[in-house]
């Protein structure tokens, strides 16, 4: 069964290059599955660059800021979550 686990939000959004910020309240790894979720903002995809400061990063962790590559326009306060159990 599929559960999602919320893991972050939406901080910023910056269309030119299709980066997310999302402020983390769970980890988040390279690979796992993501669904981010708004108004009008709802789809999966998985978390493949990430950046933290500037810095390429493989794990981001509670309380930090990550910024995310996402295949979709998203908002500032969409929730992110993490897809579990596949």
């Amino acid at each position: 069964m599929t559960e999602k686990k919320l893991i972050g939000e939406i901080t910023h959004y910056f269309s030119n290059i299709s980066v997310a910020v999302v402020k983390l309240s769970g980890t988040l790894k390279e690979g796992d599955t993501i669904l981010i979720e708004g108004a009008t903002t709802n789809f999966e995809q998985e978390a493949t660059s990430m950046q933290v400061e500037h810095n390429r990063v493989e794990e981001a962790n509670a309380g930090q800021s990550v910024g995310l590559k996402v295949t979709e326009k998203v908002r500032e306060g969409d929730k992110v979550y993490k897809i579990v159990g596949e």
